[in-house]
C-alpha cells in the first residue's frame, strides 16, 4: 500500500506478491524518486551492483555468522515477481540511489529467522482468521488471491492500506520487529533529509509500514559514521566469523508446499500470472498438467482438458471473480481429472508442506504449479574461497567427472579421494552418493565405491557450505563440530560424528570438536549409547592405520570420558530380576576393553574401575544381568575370585540365566580357562545345579540360560557340550548334542505338559499311578 508524508511514498508488500510489485514499479516509475530504499539487508547495500549484475531469477542473498554461542544462516530471495526486486530494478532504470535498509542478517533480532522474506502470519493470525471467515475462503493465500491478485487494479493502493492497516492495528510488535522497525526509520529519515524537495520512495513488508510511517517523523538520535547523515552499518562481534554471497535459488525452495517460510505458494503459477495474466497461467498451467499426467500414463482425453477448463471458469464466476484464481484452476482440475475418492483435504486448502499419502494427481497439480525453475548467477558474480578450493581439489584428484568411481583405502592417492569425497558427503553437497564401503570401524572394507553427478543444486549448495570455512577439510571440520554441539549429550548421534571424522580425515583437526564430545559424552545417560561409541573408537584407537585414527589424541579423550561415564551410570542401575540388558553388557564389555588394552597409555584407572565392580557384584539391589557382568568384569582385570562360590550365590530359577549372561558377557574366556573335565569350575557346578532344578523351576529358567550361552561362539559351546558328555562317561557327537529337530525351549516345555497331563489323568483316576522305580 502506498501511504504519503513530505516526500516520501510508503509501499507495504506481502513478499513474492506480482500485484504488489506491479504496484511498486507503477509508483517509482510515475514519481521517479531519488532514493528507492528497500527492506534488506544493509550490510549488502555496498555490493547492490553485484545483486544487479543480469541475474537468471531466482537467486537469493544467503547469509551466515557463526561466533561461540551460535550459528545462524539465512536467506534473502528475489524471484522476477518480487515486490524489492521490482523496486531495485525499477528505481536503478529511472536514476534513483538504491538502499538496503534493514539489519543485517546476522543480528540478533533475526536469530529465529531462516528466511527475511518470511511473512508475519502468526504476529496476526487473529485478525486473517476472521477476514477468511468473513469472505468464506480457507485461508491467507486463497484470501490474498481474491482481495489483490486477481481482483482489478482500479482501488488496489486502497484495498492494500485497509489490509495491513487492520493487521497492524491489532497485532503487538515484539523487540525483534521494534528493533528493525527503529533501524529502518533511521534510513528513511536520512533519505529524506539529503533528496529535499525529492520523492523517496520506501519498500517494507506491509506489516512495518504503519510503524514506519509514525517512526519516521521523529527526531533521529542514532549514531551516523562521522561526516555523513546515514545510519552506521552494524559490524559482527570481534571474535566472531560471517559473511553474504549471492547464490542460485529454486520455485522448489521458494515454494510454501515444501516448507519456506514465506508468502505466496506455487512459484511458477504467480510467474506465469507476473508474465501474462491470470486467465494466461490457467491456460498454460492446465495443459502443463494434463501433459505431466498423460507423461505419467494417466489417461487425460480432451473431453477432460475441455472440462478442467469449463470448471475452472466456472468456479472463477461463482467465486465472484472476473479472472480465473489459482484455486479455481486447481479445484477446477480436481473436479475434471480426478475420479477417486480422496483420503485427506486437498493441500491448498491449508498452509504448510504437502502432507505424505496425497493422491498422485493431486501431487502432479502442486508440481506443475511450483515449477522447476533454478536460478543462474552472473559469471562475474564473487563466490566464497570454498568454492574454488572444490573445483581446484575434485580436478586434482580427477574426481571432477560425473560416474562410477572406485577408490581403494590401502593406497595414499585413494585414501585422499576418499576424505575428499566424505567431506563433500558431511557438507552435503549434492550429487556425491557412496554406494558401498566401511560403515563401522570393525569392518574390514578396503575399498569404496561413489556415483558422482553434477546439477544446477550443486553450486548453491557449495555457496552455502562456505560459510564453514574456506577450503575443504576446514569445512567438513567446522560441519562436523557443529553437528557435535547439535547431538549435545546422544552419545549415539556423537559416534556417527565421530566415526564421519575418522572418514573425513578430521579427527585431530579440530579442537572444539573434542571439547564438544567431551562435553556431550559427559552429560550421556544412556549406557548403551556409550557403549557403541566407547567400542567404535577404541577400535579405532588401537588399530586403525587405515584411516590414520590410530592413537588419536582425540579418540583417547573420548575412550577416557566414556570408560568413567560408564561406570559412573552403571553403578546408579537398580532393579530386580529382569530379562538382561544386552546393550548395557556390551557396554561393559566395552569398558573391559579399554581398561585391558587402553589403561596404560590413556592413563585409565584401573583401581578405580575395579571398586566399582566390587560394589555392584555384592549389591542385591542391582539387577541380576549386572551383578553378573561386575562380577565378571573384576574377573577379566584380574582380581582374584571365586567363581563357584559366586555362581552358587546367584542360584534361583528367576536370576540364574540373567546373572549368567552378565558373567559370559564380561568374562567367557576366564570361564573355559578354569574348566575341566572333572568338574572344577562354573559349567561344573552349573551342571549340577541345573539338574537339581524342578520341571517347573527349569522351565522359567530355561529361556535366560539360553540367551546366556549365546556369548559363547559355537566352537566354544561344542567344547562345554564335549565336557559334559564327558561329566556323564559318555561316549558320542558333542555337535550332535548341540542338533535339535525342534526348538529345546519348546521340547521342555511339551515334557511338562505331558507329566502335567499324566498328573491330572492319575487324580482323576483315568490312569493308573506308575511306578517311579
Amino acid at each position: 500500500m502506498v501511504g504519503r508524508g513530505k516526500n516520501v511514498t510508503f509501499i507495504g508488500v506481502r513478499h513474492h506478491s506480482p500485484a504488489c510489485a506491479r504496484l511498486v514499479g507503477q509508483t517509482i516509475e510515475a514519481l521517479r524518486p531519488a532514493y528507492v530504499l528497500v527492506e534488506g539487508p544493509a550490510d549488502f547495500g555496498d555490493r547492490l551492483d553485484e545483486l544487479l549484475l543480469g541475474h537468471d531469477l531466482p537467486v537469493a542473498i544467503f547469509s551466515h555468522y557463526r561466533d561461540e554461542t551460535r550459528v545462524h544462516a539465512s536467506w534473502s530471495p528475489f524471484c522476477a515477481y518480487s515486490p524489492e526486486w521490482v523496486a531495485l530494478t525499477t528505481g536503478r532504470a529511472y536514476g534513483a540511489e538504491l538502499r538496503f535498509i534493514d539489519l543485517p542478517a546476522w543480528h540478533p533480532a533475526f536469530a529465529d529467522r531462516r528466511n527475511r522474506y518470511a511473512d508475519a502470519e502468526e504476529r496476526y493470525a487473529e485478525v486473517t482468521r476472521r477476514l477468511c471467515r468473513s469472505f468464506a475462503v480457507d485461508n491467507t493465500d486463497t484470501l490474498w488471491d481474491h482481495l489483490f491478485e486477481v481482483a482489478d487494479d482500479e482501488g488496489l493502493e486502497e484495498r492494500l492500506a485497509a489490509y495491513f492497516d487492520l493487521v497492524r492495528g491489532e497485532s503487538s510488535a515484539g523487540p525483534d520487529d521494534a528493533a528493525r522497525e527503529a533501524y529502518m526509520a533511521r534510513w528513511i529519515r536520512a533519505a529524506a533529509a539529503d533528496a529535499g524537495d525529492r520523492p523517496v520512495v520506501v519498500v517494507t513488508g506491509g506489516f512495518h509500514r504503519p510503524a514506519l510511517q509514525a517512526l519516521a517523523g521523529q527526531e533521529d538520535s542514532g549514531p551516523a559514521p562521522h561526516g555523513t547523515g546515514w545510519p552506521e552499518v552494524p559490524r559482527p562481534p570481534e571474535g566472531a566469523a560471517g559473511g553474504s554471497f549471492l547464490v542460485p535459488y529454486s520455485f522448489q525452495r521458494l515454494d510454501s508446499f515444501t516448507g519456506y517460510q514465506s508468502g505466496m505458494p506455487s512459484p511458477e503459477y504467480y510467474q506465469r500470472l507476473w508474465e501474462g495474466g491470470p486467465e494466461q497461467a490457467a491456460s498454460a498451467l492446465t495443459e502443463t498438467v494434463v501433459t505431466r499426467l498423460r507423461e505419467r500414463r494417466q489417461v487425460v482425453s480432451t473431453a477432460d482438458l475441455i472440462a478442467a477448463r469449463t470448471l475452472t471458469e466456472g468456479l472463477a464466476r461463482l467465486r465472484g471473480h472476473h479472472r480465473p484464481a489459482r484455486t479455481d484452476l486447481l479445484d477446477g482440475l480436481v473436479a475434471a481429472l480426478v475420479t477417486d475418492d480422496l483420503d485427506q483435504p486437498l493441500p491448498w486448502t491449508a498452509r504448510g508442506p504437502l502432507a505424505p499419502g496425497a493422491h498422485p494427481a493431486v501431487n502432479e497439480m502442486v508440481t506443475a504449479l511450483s515449477g522447476d525453475r533454478v536460478g543462474r548467477l552472473h559469471p562475474g558474480t564473487p563466490a566464497p574461497p570454498l568454492v574454488h578450493d572444490v573445483a581446484t581439489e575434485l580436478e586434482r584428484l580427477k574426481l571432477d567427472q560425473a560416474g562410477t568411481v572406485t577408490v581403494r583405502l590401502t593406497d595414499e592417492r585413494g585414501l585422499r579421494r576418499s576424505r575428499a569425497l566424505h567431506r563433500l558427503r558431511v557438507l552435503r553437497i549434492p550429487g556425491v552418493e557412496r554406494e558401498s564401503g566401511p560403515a563401522t570401524a570393525a569392518e574390514p572394507v578396503l575399498e569404496e565405491r561413489w556415483t558422482l553427478s553434477f546439477g544446477d543444486h550443486r553450486l548453491p549448495a557449495l555457496i552455502e557450505a562456505g560459510a564453514y570455512g574456506a577450503t575443504l577439510g576446514d569445512a567438513a571440520a567446522a560441519a562436523l563440530d557443529e553437528r557435535a554441539t547439535e547431538a549435545g549429550s546422544a552419545a549415539g548421534r556423537l559416534a556417527t560424528v565421530l566415526f564421519d571424522a575418522a572418514l573425513c580425515g578430521c579427527v585431530d583437526v579440530s579442537g572444539r570438536i573434542a571439547e564438544t564430545i567431551a562435553a556431550g559424552i559427559a552429560g550421556a545417560v544412556d549406557v548403551g549409547d556409550l557403549g557403541r561409541v566407547l567400542s567404535t573408537v577404541l577400535g579405532l584407537w588401537r588399530h586403525d592405520e587405515l584411516l590414520g585414527t590410530a592413537r588419536s589424541t582425540l579418540f583417547g579423550t573420548v575412550i577416557e570420558g566414556c570408560v568413567t561415564r560408564v561406570l559412573w551410570l552403571v553403578e546408579g542401575i537398580r532393579g530386580g530380576p529382569a530379562p538382561a540388558d544386552l546393550t548395557r553388557l556390551h557396554a561393559l564389555a566395552a569398558t573391559r576393553d579399554a581398561l585391558l588394552h587402553a589403561a596404560a597409555p590413556l592413563g585409565l584407572d584401573r583401581e578405580a574401575a575395579l571398586a566399582v565392580a566390587g560394589r555392584i557384584s555384592a549389591n542385591a539391589a542391582a539387577p541380576p544381568d549386572l551383578r553378573g557382568a561386575a562380577f565378571g568384569l573384576g574377573w577379566s582385570l584380574g582380581t582374584v575370585v571365586d567363581p563357584v562360590r559366586a555362581v552358587r550365590g546367584a542360584a534361583g530359577p528367576h536370576t540364574l540365566g540373567d546373572w549368567l549372561a552378565g558373567l559370559f558377557a564380561l568374562a567367557r574366556d576366564e570361564v573355559l580357562a578354569v574348566e575341566s573335565s572333572d568338574g572344577a569350575g562354573v559349567l561344573g557346578v552349573l551342571d549340577e545345579m541345573i539338574v537339581a532344578l524342578a520341571e517347573d523351576d527349569f522351565l522359567v529358567a530355561l529361556p535366560a540360560l539360553r540367551q546366556a550361552f549365546e556369548f559363547f561362539p559355537p566352537r566354544e559351546r561344542e567344547i562345554i557340550a564335549g565336557r559334559l558328555l564327558d561329566r556323564r562317561g559318555l561316549r558320542g557327537s558333542a555337535r550332535a548334542l548341540l542338533r535339535t529337530a525342534a526348538d529345546p525351549l519348546m521340547i521342555a516345555k511339551a515334557k511338562a505338559l505331558e507329566a502335567n497331563v499324566e498328573r491330572l489323568l492319575v487324580a482323576e483316576g483315568l490312569v493308573p499311578r506308575r511306578d517311579p522305580a
